[in-house]
């Protein structure tokens, strides 16, 4: 299963102060991805945090690649979903919009608590 983050929607759904540091809040998720994986999902998936603006240039890490969206990340996430079509495809985010353009595509949808538990 290929899951797809969209890294500023899901930080941006607990109001902890990510705003200050938009790249630590970005790094603080993926660390947290890399050591818990996807919560009920036991087995192999591929986990791709995708991160805009202030916080490209994480780096990836074992267990999370990390992409850099060169403009909108939401545009990213939906370019990561059309490239898999054939294999099972988990969208984590709440935006709205972004949730009816991967869903066209054939990829499920989930909130951040997901990941955020």
């Amino acid at each position: 299963m290929l899951v797809v983050v969209d890294g500023a929607n899901v930080v941006g759904s607990r109001p902890d102060g990510w705003w200050r540091d938009r790249r630590g809040a970005a790094e603080r998720l993926r660390d947290r991805l890399a050591s818990e994986g996807l919560p009920g999902h036991p087995g192999p998936v591929e986990i791709v945090l995708v991160v805009e603006g202030a916080a490209r240039g994480v780096a990836s890490v074992p267990g999370v690649r990390v992409e850099s969206a060169p403009g909108s990340g939401d545009d990213r996430i939906v370019e990561l979903a059309a490239a898999s079509p054939g294999r099972s495809r988990l969208v984590v985010t709440a935006d709205r919009e972004l949730r009816r353009r991967v869903t066209e595509l054939g990829a499920e949808v989930a909130g951040p608590r997901t990941v955020l538990g």
